[in-house]
C-alpha cells in the first residue's frame, strides 16, 4: 500500500485534468423540478458506511430525486483523486486523510458526517488488541514494540500514540507496521506484531481467538471523537449547491435512521460485506451522530500536527460541513 501523502500528491494536478474533461456534476444537470440526478459515491466496503446503503434502500435519496451509485474504492487515499476528478461527486474518507489532503491544497469540502467512536472505554468499534498470552497489560507497553495500522502516518498511529501517552509511556519509541486490517489478526497471531489496531470485523476474529484490548484507541483521543465523513469538491460545491443540499439531507436522515435501528443496520452489512452471520451478531457497531463533533476534531487535528502529518494546521473551519 503506498503511504497516504504520496497519493494525494496527485489529486491537486486531477483538478486541472476535470476541468480539461468536463464538469464534476452528475450527467443529469442541475436537478429540475421533474429531473433525477444520477449521483456516484466512492465508499468503502466497511462496516462504517452501512448508513448510505441502508439510507439508499429506505429511499432518503430516491425521494431527493437522487440515482445513488456507490462504488466502492481501496481507500480514502484512492476515493479523494476521484472526488477532485469529477469521477464521484461525493465519498466517504477518515478526517485523518482529509485533513492531509486539505494542507496539501486538494480542493475538498466536507458535506455530512460519517461515524464516530462509540466512546465506550472497551466497548468502541476500535481497539489497540494483543494475543490472549501477551505480557502488554496496557497502552503504556506498548512503549518499544511493534503495532499494526492499516496506513502509515494517518489516524491509526497517531490514535495510538494518544493511548501511549495517556497512559504514560513514550509514543516515540513504538514502532509501526502498514498491514491490511483484514490481516491483521494472522499477523497478530503469528508473532509477526506485538500488538494491532483494528477495527471491526477484525475486532471481532481477534476476540474471538482469544485476543484481549488494552486500549480504546479512539476513545483515548475525544469523547466521542469524529472518524470520518462525506466530502465533495469544491467545484462541485461552486456549480451545483441544490444537489449538495439534497444529498446532505438524505445522508443526515439515514445517518438517523441507522443510528435508531442497529438491526437494520447488520442486515443490510450482509448485503455488501463478507461478514459471516456468527461474527455479525458479535460486532460493535460506530455511532452514526447527524453532525460531527467539532470539539474531537480539533483535538485530532492537535495530535496529526504534533505527530508531523501535516505541514501546517487544517482549516476546519473551511473543511467541516
Amino acid at each position: 500500500m503506498r503511504r497516504l501523502i504520496t497519493r494525494l500528491a496527485v489529486a491537486a494536478a486531477l483538478v486541472a485534468a476535470s476541468a480539461a474533461c468536463g464538469s464534476s456534476s452528475p450527467s443529469t444537470g442541475t436537478g429540475g423540478t421533474n429531473q433525477v440526478d444520477n449521483v456516484k459515491v466512492g465508499v468503502i466496503p466497511i462496516v462504517d458506511v452501512a448508513p448510505i446503503y441502508l439510507g439508499k434502500e429506505k429511499g432518503f435519496f430516491s425521494s431527493r430525486k437522487l440515482n445513488l451509485t456507490l462504488e466502492s474504492g481501496q481507500g480514502g487515499a484512492a476515493i479523494v483523486p476521484g472526488v477532485v476528478s469529477g469521477q464521484f461527486q461525493f465519498g466517504f474518507s477518515n478526517v485523518t486523510s482529509l485533513m492531509i489532503a486539505q494542507t496539501q491544497g486538494v480542493p475538498l469540502k466536507g458535506v455530512a458526517n460519517g461515524n464516530a467512536s462509540t466512546g465506550k472505554d472497551g466497548e468502541d468499534f476500535g481497539a489497540i488488541v494483543v494475543k490472549g498470552d501477551s505480557p502488554i497489560q496496557s497502552a503504556k507497553d506498548l512503549a518499544g514494540k511493534k503495532v499494526a495500522v492499516n496506513t502509515l502516518k494517518n489516524i491509526g498511529d497517531t490514535s495510538v500514540r494518544a493511548s501511549v501517552r495517556k497512559a504514560g509511556g513514550d509514543p516515540s519509541t513504538v514502532e509501526f507496521v502498514e498491514i491490511a486490517f483484514a490481516q491483521m489478526p494472522a499477523a497478530l497471531d503469528a508473532g509477526q506484531v506485538d500488538a494491532a489496531w483494528v477495527v471491526e470485523p477484525s475486532l471481532a476474529a481477534v476476540k474471538a481467538a482469544g485476543g484481549r484490548i488494552v486500549a480504546s484507541n479512539f476513545v483515548d483521543v475525544a469523547p466521542d471523537l469524529t472518524v470520518a465523513l462525506y466530502f465533495t469538491s469544491e467545484k462541485l460545491m461552486a456549480d451545483n449547491p441544490d444537489l449538495v443540499k439534497r444529498f446532505q439531507e438524505a445522508m443526515r436522515e439515514s445517518l438517523t435512521y441507522a443510528d435508531g435501528h442497529p438491526d437494520e443496520v447488520r442486515k443490510i452489512l450482509s448485503t455488501y460485506t463478507k461478514i459471516d452471520a456468527a461474527t455479525m451478531s458479535t460486532l460493535v457497531l460506530p455511532k452514526w451522530p447527524a453532525e460531527p463533533n467539532r470539539a474531537s476534531l480539533d483535538e485530532l487535528a492537535k495530535l496529526g500536527q504534533q505527530d508531523g502529518l501535516f505541514t501546517k494546521a487544517p482549516d476546519l473551519d473551511k473543511l467541516l460541513p
